[in-house]
Parts: structure tokens; C-alpha cells; sequence
């Protein structure tokens, strides 16, 4: 099977997203980038994460073209391409509907660097970016100027959007800053959170170059 390792790691993180309350029902979306093919695996469009087989995710070129598979890819093949495309440090992309960062992307609001974390997306803030209808290249462009310099952001009216060099580490920042996004809420729910300094961010920044097993 093309890209078996990458399909069966989807149908895996599919699920996940599931148990970790990232989204509900078939919402949000996953995919992998091969380099050496050229070639990248997503998540079919409406299907059961627990239903979801490897054959069922679908293998396409950067151009939208299917390669393997019989199922239709997810209606966000767009937004996840077009990182394949243009960001050369972009491996694997995880879109999803979790509730915190949906609420803070329904407000239009950006998440500002209230907990040391936001490191973690490459920046001092979650950019919000502009709105865009589902599925559409608009959208696609709109999250990638949102994310520049970034490995999250938010879909206005919509939910959560994160990346990074693979699928576990895209998925651990869509957790992150869902847990972020939560906590910001919660303290604005009963106050002003306190932000960090610019100084303070650029220094978590360097810190979190060498966070973690490489």
C-alpha cells in the first residue's frame, strides 16, 4: 500500500482526535507529507474515525490529484497542500474543532502569550486569521498568512489549525494550544490575565528550540 506507514499513523491520530476531545462526530482532518514521493496522505471526507481504515485515507499530489484510494479526500485538502507547498518545515498538519480555541476563533480573538506554552506555536501569540468559507483555496490562504512565522492558528468562525515537522508534534499543538486557549478563557472569565513580556517570550522561544527528544 502507498504511503502505508503515513495512513496507518492517520487512522491512529483519527482517533485521537476523538478521545481527546479535540472535535466530535467526523470534524477536523489530518494529513502527511512525503517528500522523497512528493506525494501526501489525508484523511477521507465523512467518515468514523473509529470506521476509518488505512485504505480509506487518501494519497494525492501537491496539485490535488488522487493517487491511491477511492474514498474522497477531506473538503480541507487545500489547507493542508498548501503548507506542503510553500513551508519546507511543515511535515504533517492537524486541523480541528476543539472547543476553546473554536470559541476564541468565533470571537476573532488572538491568544496572547498568557501562559509560557505559547513557545510551543512558534511565537508570542495565536494569530486568529480572517474568515473564509470551509474548503475553499480563500480559506487555505488565509490560514497561511495567519501561521506565518507560527505553528498554529485559528479559523475564524470555525476552529483550530496546527503544523509542524510530523504528526505527533502537529498533534501535541493542537492540544496545547486548545489547553491554552482553555485556561485563557477561564482566567478571563474572572479577570484580566496577565500577559508576558516580549523578553520573556523570545526567551521561552530559544528554550523550546531544544525542548523535547529530536
Amino acid at each position: 500500500m502507498l504511503m502505508e506507514q503515513q495512513r496507518k499513523q492517520i487512522v491512529e491520530y483519527g482517533k485521537r482526535l476523538i478521545t481527546s476531545g479535540l472535535t466530535k462526530g467526523t470534524g477536523g482532518n489530518i494529513s502527511i507529507y512525503d517528500p522523497e514521493l512528493d506525494l501526501m496522505a489525508i484523511s477521507p471526507s465523512g467518515i468514523d474515525y473509529f470506521e476509518t481504515l488505512p485504505e480509506d485515507v487518501v494519497v494525492t499530489k501537491l496539485s490535488g490529484e488522487i493517487v491511491d484510494s477511492e474514498r474522497k479526500p477531506s473538503s480541507e485538502l487545500d489547507m493542508h497542500r498548501i503548507y506542503y507547498m510553500r513551508r519546507p518545515d511543515i511535515r504533517s498538519v492537524v486541523h480541528t474543532h476543539s472547543p476553546f480555541s473554536t470559541t476564541m476563533a468565533t470571537l476573532r480573538w488572538d491568544l496572547p502569550a498568557s501562559n509560557y506554552y505559547i513557545a510551543i506555536a512558534g511565537g508570542k501569540e495565536v494569530r486568529c486569521a480572517e474568515y473564509a468559507s470551509f474548503g475553499t483555496w480563500e480559506l487555505a490562504e488565509s490560514t497561511f498568512k495567519a501561521m506565518e512565522d507560527r505553528y498554529a492558528c485559528f479559523l475564524a468562525n470555525h476552529g483550530l489549525l496546527a503544523a509542524s515537522y510530523d504528526l505527533p508534534n502537529a498533534f501535541s499543538i493542537a492540544e496545547e494550544t486548545e489547553r491554552m486557549a482553555e485556561v485563557y478563557w477561564r482566567a478571563k472569565s474572572v479577570g484580566n490575565p496577565v500577559i508576558l513580556d516580549d523578553a520573556e517570550v523570545a526567551f521561552m522561544l530559544e528554550k523550546f528550540k531544544s525542548y523535547g527528544q529530536k
